[in-house]
Formats: structure tokens, sequence, C-alpha cells
């Protein structure tokens, strides 16, 4: 990762202007004489813990973070925290509805977003609007699984050779293992990297209405567990994640393929309503969406679009999504046409968008109830909900991409935000 001269010689000056370049190199010599006095670790969430670890921080419990509703809802948080000491409250507003007609997402759903950010849910409301106005996305779940790729070190290429050959042998037992583990999940496939003297099995699964990540995770230590104990050879070591899942990173490999669900969305919206809705034409979306696209190529994104991420961390916080995952989910294209007619074709394809129902950050007061809200909470619904995950980035496409085109985005923050 190399540095420009011109940053690197700024930076330099106004570090000299204050220090000398020894001053400096003690500011970076490790500090092993002051006292060391680490936070008891907590893990059981009950009110006397909480105020002991406030007692730990020396602090007098905040009422902005230890208020009276955190305090009633303590020990829900049990399983979702660690060293407790309340809650964060983050804006939450609403977008929509946005109406999508999908295999699973049927109807017209209200959009709760948690965000900071002004002018987000507005934009993200003006793009619902339009596109409920227009009769809705269709919306297609395309195919889902989530992996976990644990690596095996040998002495040579020769062992790691007769592993691979022995692992495909036993998918099978893999699979009963899984189906010993988990009621929710399934191993449907497995992919292998072979890479001198070592080996990636990644594992595929489904996970239900969940997540999955930790699901997946212990369907795979205890893979590796019987491997350990059955393989015939010698395996030098074992490591439950490799890092070639591509679990909370881009990747390639889940751009290309899937890590979740796979969605796409589409719409076709005639010029009257992009006019009425977005004060724009399709001719100026197009054209924008054009210039935009050579740009994302040419600075090496992931894949071609405006905002992906916006829309999916407000949503994910919303409704107690892991948020780490936006890192891989807010990949894919946004593709904008004009019709024969003269409509605008607007769609987006998302390769993964890591969602769930049931699980996780899902059970939580707030999050359970803004799943609730849309109608997605619990069994049956996470392909609906990334289904609606889908139509709501389409929805945040066209209102962004029409104030670039139309040169009021810089504007509308403005108007917005303090």
């Amino acid at each position: 990762m190399p540095g420009k001269r011109s940053l690197t010689s700024r930076h330099l000056d106004d570090l000299f202007s204050q220090y000398s370049i020894d001053e400096l190199a003690e500011k970076l010599t490790p500090d092993t004489t002051s006292p060391h006095v680490p936070y008891l670790p907590n893990t059981k969430i009950t009110d006397a813990r909480t105020h002991r670890m406030w007692r730990s921080l020396d602090k007098t419990p905040s009422e902005e973070i230890y208020d009276t509703w955190s305090q009633s809802k303590v020990e829900t948080f049990q399983g979702n925290i660690e060293n407790f000491i309340g809650t964060t409250k983050i804006p939450l507003g609403v977008a929509g509805p946005l109406r999508v007609n999908g295999l699973f997402a049927q109807g017209d759903y209200p959009i709760p977003l948690a965000t900071s950010e002004a002018a987000l849910v507005a934009s993200y409301h003006r793009g619902a609007s339009l596109i409920t106005a227009a009769g809705g996305t269709s919306a297609m779940l395309l195919y889902q699984a989530l992996n976990r790729s644990p690596a095996f070190v040998f002495e040579s290429m020769r062992g790691s050779g007769r592993f691979v050959a022995w692992a495909m042998e036993h998918f099978e037992n893999f699979q009963q293992i899984t189906a010993s583990t988990t009621q929710h999940g399934k191993l449907v496939d497995v992919g292998t990297t072979l890479e001198g003297n070592h080996v990636y099995l990644d594992f595929e699964f489904t996970t239900g209405d969940a997540s999955g990540q930790n699901m997946v995770t212990i369907c795979t230590q205890h893979i590796c567990d019987y491997i350990a104990e059955n393989y015939p050879g010698t395996i030098e070591q074992i490591y439950v994640e490799g890092n070639l899942s591509g679990d909370k990173k881009a990747s390639a490999q889940s751009y290309t393929s899937v890590r979740g669900k796979k969605v796409s969305a589409e719409v076709e919206i005639p010029a009257p309503l992009i006019k009425k809705y977005l004060n724009a034409t399709p001719t100026q979306l197009v054209d924008y969406w054009r210039v935009s696209a050579i740009g994302g190529v040419l600075s090496g994104t992931m894949g071609v679009q405006g905002h992906f991420a916006n829309g999916l961390a407000a949503l994910y916080i919303a409704t107690g999504q892991d948020a780490a995952c936006v890192a891989e989910s807010a990949m894919g294209v946004t593709r904008f046409e004009i019709t024969k007619t003269g409509n605008l074709y607007a769609a987006v394809t998302i390769p993964s968008i890591m969602v769930g129902t049931v699980g996780g950050g899902t059970g939580l007061p707030s999050q359970k109830a803004a799943l609730e809200l849309m109608g997605l909470y619990g069994s049956g619904n996470a392909e609906a909900l990334a289904e609606v995950c889908a139509s709501l980035l389409l929805a945040g496409e066209l209102s962004i991409i029409a104030a670039l085109a139309t040169n009021t985005f810089t504007r509308a923050h403005h108007k917005l935000a303090r």
C-alpha cells in the first residue's frame, strides 16, 4: 500500500513542526512500566454485573448509556454482548412503503432504517415511493449458500493431494455430521483449493432462516474434529477458517458466486413518473449511470453500483443483522437502460446479501420490533427479507443517480444536514 510523496512530505512536515525525530520515536516505544489493570471479563448480563463494569471504569453509570429502558431489558441482551454497560441509541426512520413482487416477498413494506446520516432516509423514501407508484419491483432470490473454509497443512504437496482424494470420498460423512449438529443447516457442496502443502476445503451450507455464521462455524468444527480423528495420514495443522470464505470482506469469490443470498430485482418506470418523483428524464439517468459505471471500473470497485452500503448498513442495524457483513454484502451491479417505449429499465443484482430473521441480533427488543413492523420476523421470512433488501437498494440507486444526474445531490445534503 504505497503512499504518495506529497502526502508523506506534508505529514512529516506537520510532525517535525512539533517534535524532533527522537521525540517521535520515543512516542512509539512500548510502555511496560505503567500499571495495567484489565476490566474484569463479564459474559453473564445482570444489573449488578453492569454496575460492576461501570465501577471498573471508575465512572458513574451514564444515563444516556445505561438508561431506564436498558435497565428494564438488561437480561434480554444475554448472548449478544459481553462486558455490557448499556445501549447506544441510533435514530430510526422509515421509508416507503416499498412494493415488492417477489418469489417470497409480496406486498408493500415499511422499511426501517437506523442511521445518523442526514438525507439517507429521505433518499431511499423517494426511490421507494417511485418504485411503488410504478407497480413495484420484480425480485427473485436466485440461490443461497454460506461457506466456511477450513485450512489443512501437510508436510508436502504429496500429502495435500492424498488428503483431497480422501476428503472427496468422505463428503457424505461430512453431510451426516452437519445433519447431526443442526436441524436448520445442510451441507450442500464443497470446493477444494490446493496450494502447495496447504489445502482449503470450501464448505457450502444452507442455513434456513438464520444468517448462519455461527451455525456453519460449529458444523465445520465438528467436521474438522472428524477429519482429525479419522484421516489415516498426518496433518500438520488444522484451522477451522483459512480466510478463503470471504467472511466479512469483499472478495472476488463472493462476487462471482454467492455468500448468503443472491438476489436480482428490476423495475420499469414510465417517464412521467420519473419526472414527477425525481424531476429528471430517463435519458439523464442513463447518461449519468453510464459515466458512473466507467468510473467504477476505472477505480477497481467490485461491481458497479452507487451506494449499496448506505441502505444495507441502515437496514442491518435496524433489524439486528451482523453490521460487519455489509463489507461483503455491498457488492453487485446496477444497470439502467431506456426501453423501446421510452421508459426506464432499472435492475440490481447482489450476490452476497447476508440476512436472517431468526437468531443473532434479530431477537433484540428494538430489532425484533423493526422486523415485526415489516411483517418479516421469525421462521419462513429470510428469503423475503433478502428480496426486500435488493428492492431497497434499487430504490436507493434510482434516487442517488437522479440527484447526481440533475446536480441536486449537494443541495439535498446542504438542506437536510446540520
